[in-house]
C-alpha cells in the first residue's frame, strides 16, 4: 500500500517493493505485447504513453513508492505493445523468390545456411535436407534474377551401397554431402509452403517462416553443381563441424539402436529416431526426455557446479566455469531458441545466486523472459516459449515453496548429527523430527554399531526425501501443464507422473555418463567403455519403462480445445496456487486442490473426438483423421505431427 507520511509521526502504512521486480516487468511486458496484437493504435499513440508514463513514474520514485511502482508497469505495457507493432511491421522474411516458385524448373544459386544429416529417402534413396539462401536464379527464358531468399531443399542420391540397412546410414560410405557456406548451382522446381486446412493444423508455414524459408524444393544429385568459394559465417561453419564430430563419435561408441537414441537426446540430432519410438514417448508424457531442452541443459549445470565446487574451485570461477560449459553446449547441439533459454536462464540464475543471499529464482525467471521478449517479442505466441517458462515457473512458485515446507524444512534434522546443542536451533517440529530419528539410530546401533546407524538412517531418510521431491515436482508440473499440453498437442498424459518418477532419475545418471563418455572416447574407447556401460543401462531402464507405459490404452487419451472457461479457469488456478504457495496450509491445500481438479477436468470433462477407424469425420466442434503411416519419402518430424494428431476446433 502507498505510504501516507505526516510530519506528525511516521506513516501508518509502508510500501514494500516486490521481491520479484523483473518478474512483474515481464508479466507487464507480456501484456503489452498481447495488447499490441489486438489493439493496433498508431506507433506515435504508444510513444507518447510510454514517455508520458515513464516520466511520471521517474517523478513519483522519491515521492510515493506504490505510485512510481504502478506507473513503471505500465511503462512496460506500453513499451511491449509499441514493440510488437514496430515489430510486425517489418517484414518477417524476404520473399522474392515466391514469383518463380510455380513448380517450373529453374537454376537457383545458392549457399549453404544449414546443413542436414543424410537420411533415408524412398526406393533406396538418400535424402539431405538443406536450408539455403538463394544469390540468383535463371528461369526457362534465360533470364537471370539477383534474389536473396531462404530455400529449404531437399537433395536425392543413390545408396552407394544398396545393402546397407537405414540405421547404418551414419556409417556406410556417403555420396558427396554438402556443408555450411558451400555455394552450389541446382536444378529444382520450387513450391510454396502449405498448411493443412485445419483447424488446429500444425503452422508448418509459421514454422518456416520463423526460420527465414519462403520456398520448398527438391533435387537430384545429378543435377546439383558444387561452386568454388565460400558464403556465410565461419563460425556456424566450426560448430556444424563440431556438431558432425560428436554425432559420429556417438556411433563409434554406442551400436545404430542406442546411438540414435544418445544422438536426439544428447545433441539434439533426431535423423535416426524412428516414428514408432517417437511415439511412445509422446503417449507417456516424456517426449522433453527425447529432445534436447532446458532438463539438459539444468541437469549439466548441476553436474559441473557441483562438481567445481567438490574440487574446491571458488564461487565466481565455478559460477563462469558452469556458464561457459551450457554455452559451449547450447552452440554445439544446434537445436535454438529452446536451450539457448535455459541457458539464459541458468546464468542468470547462478548471477543472483553471487549477489543475494537467497536465491531469487523467480526474479531470475523474469530477467531472463524480458531480455528473450526484448530480443524478439513474437517468441510470447510460441508453444516452446510458453511451456518453458511455464515449466520453470511452476517450479519455482508453487514447487520450491511447497518443499521449503516439507523436505527442505525437515532435512535441517539430519545436519550436525553428533551436535547435542544443534536442535535448539531448529523449530520445535523438527528438532522432535531430529530426537525421534536419534532414538532410532540407538536402538539400530545395538546390531550393527553407531557408524553404520547413523549412516544408515540418514540416507534412508535423505532417499525419501529424494523421493518425494521428484513426486512433488512432477506432479505440480503434470497437472500445471495440463492446459498447454490440451490446448496445442490436445492430449492428456495421464500416465505422464509414473513415466517421468522412472524416467527422469534415469535421465539424469544417463546424460553424464554419456557426456563423461564422449569426452573420453576422443582420448580412448577403452576409457569410455565404463561410462558407456553405465549410460547404456539408464538408457535401456528408460526405453523399457516408455514403451511398458506407452502402449497401455491410458496413454492415449485424446482431448478436444479446451473452451474459454476451461482456459479462464486452468488460468486461475495456476495465479492462485502461485499465490498461496507461501501462505498458511489451509490456502495453500486449495490452491493445490484446484490446479489438480482444473487438469482432470481438462482430460475427462472437455470434449473429445469419437473416433471410427478408416473413415474422416467432419463435426460441429471436431475434425479427426486417423493416423497413418507415410511413405518413406515423406516421413519426418513434421509430417509426423500433423498426420498423427487429432485436428480439433470450435467448428470443421
Amino acid at each position: 500500500m502507498i505510504a501516507s507520511a505526516t510530519s506528525s509521526g511516521p506513516p501508518a502504512f509502508q510500501f514494500k517493493p516486490s521481491r520479484q521486480p523483473m518478474l512483474w516487468a515481464a508479466g507487464a511486458y507480456s501484456l503489452g505485447i498481447v495488447a499490441g496484437v489486438y489493439a493496433w493504435r498508431p506507433a506515435v499513440w504508444w510513444v507518447v504513453a510510454v514517455a508520458v508514463f515513464g516520466a511520471a513514474a521517474g517523478y513519483f520514485v522519491n515521492r510515493r513508492s506504490g505510485v512510481a511502482w504502478l506507473l513503471a508497469l505500465v511503462t512496460f505495457f506500453l513499451a511491449g505493445a509499441l514493440h510488437i507493432q514496430m515489430r510486425s511491421a517489418s517484414p518477417r522474411l524476404d520473399t522474392g523468390i515466391l514469383p518463380y516458385a510455380d513448380r517450373r524448373e529453374i537454376q537457383v544459386t545458392a549457399h549453404v545456411t544449414r546443413e542436414g544429416r543424410i537420411q533415408p529417402g524412398g526406393f533406396g534413396e538418400l535424402r539431405q535436407t538443406l536450408d539455403l539462401e538463394s544469390e540468383q536464379v535463371q528461369t526457362p527464358d534465360g533470364l537471370i534474377v539477383p534474389v536473396h531468399s531462404g530455400i529449404r531443399v531437399n537433395i536425392y542420391s543413390r545408396r552407394a551401397n544398396e545393402d546397407v540397412p537405414a540405421d547404418l546410414i551414419s556409417t556406410s560410405p556417403l555420396p558427396q554431402t554438402f556443408h555450411h557456406g558451400d555455394r552450389i548451382r541446382f536444378q529444382a522446381k520450387l513450391k510454396r509452403p502449405r498448411n493443412f486446412r485445419n483447424p488446429g493444423a500444425f503452422d508448418y508455414e509459421g514454422y518456416l517462416a520463423d526460420r527465414g524459408i519462403a520456398a520448398l524444393g527438391s533435387a537430384k544429385i545429378e543435377n546439383v553443381e558444387l561452386l568454388t568459394g565460400f558464403a556465410g559465417s565461419r563460425i556456424e561453419r566450426v560448430r556444424n563441424r563440431m556438431h558432425a564430430s560428436v554425432i559420429a563419435k556417438v556411433h563409434d561408441l554406442w551400436p545404430p539402436r542406442e546411438a540414435a537414441l544418445i544422438d536426439a537426446m544428447i545433441i539434439g540430432e533426431e535423423a535416426f529416431i524412428d516414428r514408432d519410438t517417437r511415439v511412445d514417448f509422446q503417449r507417456s508424457g516424456t517426449y522433453h526426455i527425447l529432445v534436447v531442452s532446458g532438463m539438459n541443459v539444468s541437469i549439466l549445470a548441476f553436474v559441473v557446479f557441483w562438481t567445481l565446487r567438490r574440487l574446491r574451485v571458488g564461487d565466481v570461477p565455478a559460477t563462469l566455469l558452469t556458464v561457459a560449459s551450457c554455452a559451449g553446449y547450447a552452440f554445439i547441439t544446434e537445436v535454438g531458441a529452446p536451450v539457448w533459454r535455459a541457458t539464459l536462464m541458468c546464468a542468470v540464475y547462478l548471477g543472483t545466486r553471487l549477489l543475494y543471499r537467497d536465491r531469487a529464482m523467480t526474479n531470475a525467471l523474469g530477467a531472463a523472459a524480458f531480455g528473450l521478449l526484448v530480443f524478439d517479442p513474437r517468441q510470447l505466441f510460441t508453444a516452446s516459449f510458453q511451456m518453458t517458462f511455464l515449466c520453470v515457473l511452476i517450479v519455482a512458485a508453487i514447487g520450491i515453496p511447497m518443499l521449503e515446507r516439507t523436505s527442505q524444512l525437515y532435512r535441517q534434522a539430519l545436519a550436525n548429527w553428533d551436535s547435542k546443542d544443534y536442535a535448539v536451533l531448529l523449530p520445535p517440529r523438527v528438532a522432535q523430527f531430529r530426537l525421534d530419528l536419534q532414538i532410532i539410530s540407538a536402538r539400530l546401533a545395538l546390531f550393527v554399531g553407531n557408524t553404520w546407524a547413523a549412516r544408515s538412517i540418514r540416507g534412508a531418510v535423505r532417499a525419501s526425501f529424494a523421493i518425494w521431491d521428484l513426486l512433488l515436482i512432477s506432479a505440480v508440473m503434470q497437472a500445471g501443464l495440463a492446459l498447454p499440453m490440451a490446448y496445442y498437442f490436445h492430449r492428456a498424459t495421464t500416465i505422464g507422473l509414473p513415466a517421468n518418477l522412472i524416467v527422469v532419475p534415469l535421465t539424469q545418471w544417463m546424460m553424464p555418463a554419456a557426456v563423461l563418455a564422449l569426452v573420453l572416447g576422443y582420448v580412448s574407447l577403452w576409457l569410455a567403455k565404463l561410462p558407456v556401460l553405465v549410460a547404456t543401462v539408464a538408457l535401456n531402464g528408460i526405453t523399457g519403462t516408455i514403451q511398458g507405459l506407452g502402449g497401455l490404452h491410458l496413454a492415449d487419451l485424446r482431448v478436444g480445445m479446451p473452451s474459454a472457461v476451461m482456459i479462464t479457469l486452468a488460468g486461475a488456478s495456476l495465479i492462485l496456487a502461485m499465490w498461496t504457495a507461501r501462505r498458511r496450509i489451509v490456502l495453500t491445500s486449495l490452491g493445490l486442490v484446484a490446479v489438480f481438479l482444473v487438469s482432470l477436468a481438462l482430460a475427462f470433462v472437455a470434449p473429445r473426438p469419437d473416433k471410427h477407424s478408416g473413415v474422416i469425420e467432419v463435426g460441429r466442434r471436431f475434425l479427426w483423421m486417423p493416423a497413418v503411416p507415410l511413405a518413406p519419402a515423406a516421413h519426418n518430424s513434421t509430417s509426423e505431427k500433423m498426420w498423427s494428431r487429432p485436428i480439433c476446433g470450435n467448428e470443421a
